[in-house]
């Protein structure tokens, strides 16, 4: 019998690991293939979870942006309702949807009484400055400017501020004193009254905002541009030809200078284009940057056949479309209201009109609608507060067809 090998505990040896045979092999590569599988299925289902949650997220965002529109979106829905509620006052006189918006707090849009009328929607109202703006009147030249005041102020430094040359040792030369003018120009109301019958109110078809616009269009612009020449400034602006005119050599503030042709009524025979380049060059240098010709289409005719000493016309038609006639390289607007050639008359005036003469007006625009004083129409009593004047005398010189 052999007797069993004895060995110390720390040099024991361990079992043995099984050695698996061929059938556990392919079990193990059958679960190791099951559990792959099922990982992919759960990393499906978590990218498909995940999808749907930024898929519902973005649907929120959406909304979000919808409600919250952008400024220019917001400023339109603000001006829609006022639209339809003029609309429906100009229509039928039904004014319950103007006073709610002034109810809801919408008082820039309509917050005038009644009996004031309501002021225009904005777009109407555009549509009327626009074509105040593009009219063939001094205010397409001129300084406008916008107050809510019944007057507008400006004070105007008429003196060039002395200077003088300064030595180290020598005693400062007292310089002059500056002269300043204040200068009012009130503001008057400017009025019209177009009407149209109910009948044709209440055809849908019938755009009454488009034909009011026009219609007050052309009646402001016919009254304005006669007033800003002409006008007496009683209850209207006053013209720049209303201020007293002064021969240029002996010009002084509160006057409007001017050159003579030298002769009643006409051009001098054979120096025509003399009196035009006198008349430029009466005008200071620091004005003639931005001058610009005034005077009606008959004294346009006379001037466009005008010729310098080489030959050469001194009238240059625009070259685009829009683009205002020239004269002796200055731009030249037709306004129709500047009186024609004749004894006396100052036909022809040049300046830099940005500087002489100011439109001040209030900026809103007032409809009263009247359907009792012509039936069976219904009058539209639109107004307007505007006033104008001369703002610097010095910026301004005129052409006058006499012999002095």
């Amino acid at each position: 019998m052999t007797k069993p090998e004895t060995k110390s505990r720390g040099s024991e040896a361990m079992p043995a690991a099984p050695i698996p045979s061929a059938g556990g092999a392919a079990d193990l590569a059958t679960e190791m293939t099951g559990f792959l599988s099922d990982f992919s299925a759960f990393q499906a289902d978590i990218k498909s979870r995940l999808q749907q949650q930024e898929d519902r997220m973005t649907h929120l965002d959406r909304k979000t942006i919808t409600r919250a529109r952008p400024a220019l979106s917001t400023a339109m829905d603000t001006e829609a309702p006022h639209k339809k509620a003029f609309n429906a006052y100009l229509r039928s006189g039904d004014d319950d949807a103007l006073r709610g918006l002034e109810l809801e707090g919408k008082a820039l849009s309509s917050a005038i009484a009644a009996e004031g009328g309501y002021l225009v929607d904005p777009q109407t109202a555009d549509t009327i400055r626009g074509v105040l703006r593009s009219t063939a009147s001094l205010r397409a030249v001129a300084n406008i400017v916008n107050v809510e005041a019944t007057a507008f102020e400006v004070l105007v430094d008429h003196t060039e501020v002395g200077s003088g040359w300064a030595t180290e040792t020598g005693a400062a030369a007292e310089t002059d004193t500056p002269q300043i003018e204040r200068i009012t120009i009130p503001l008057h109301e400017l009025s019209a009254l177009p009407k149209a019958s109910q009948r044709l109110l209440d055809d849908s078809a019938f755009d009454v905002e488009t034909w009011l616009a026009s219609r007050i269009a052309d009646k402001f612009a016919s009254s304005e541009a006669a007033a800003f020449i002409s006008g007496d400034g009683v209850d209207k602006p006053k013209g720049f030809l209303r201020h007293t005119t002064v021969d240029n050599d002996s010009w002084s503030w509160n006057n409007l200078g001017y050159i003579a042709t030298g002769v009643d009524g006409d051009f001098a025979s054979g120096e025509a284009a003399d009196a035009i380049v006198t008349l430029v060059y009466a005008l200071g240098a620091k004005y003639r940057a931005n001058a610009s010709f005034v005077m009606n289409s008959k004294t346009a005719g006379a001037v466009r056949k005008m010729k310098d000493a080489d030959g050469r016309f001194l009238w240059s038609d625009g070259l685009a479309a829009g683009e205002p006639a020239r004269l002796m390289g200055y731009p030249v607007l037709i306004a129709e209201d500047m009186p024609d050639i004749a004894t006396d008359e100052h036909a022809i005036a040049f300046g830099d009109f940005n500087a002489g003469y100011t439109v001040a007006e209030r900026p809103d625009l007032r409809i009263l609608r009247d359907p009792f004083s012509a039936k069976p129409h219904v009058l539209f009593y639109a107004t307007k507060r505007v006033g104008g004047d001369v703002s610097d005398f010095a910026a301004i010189k005129l052409l006058k067809f006499s012999t002095s």
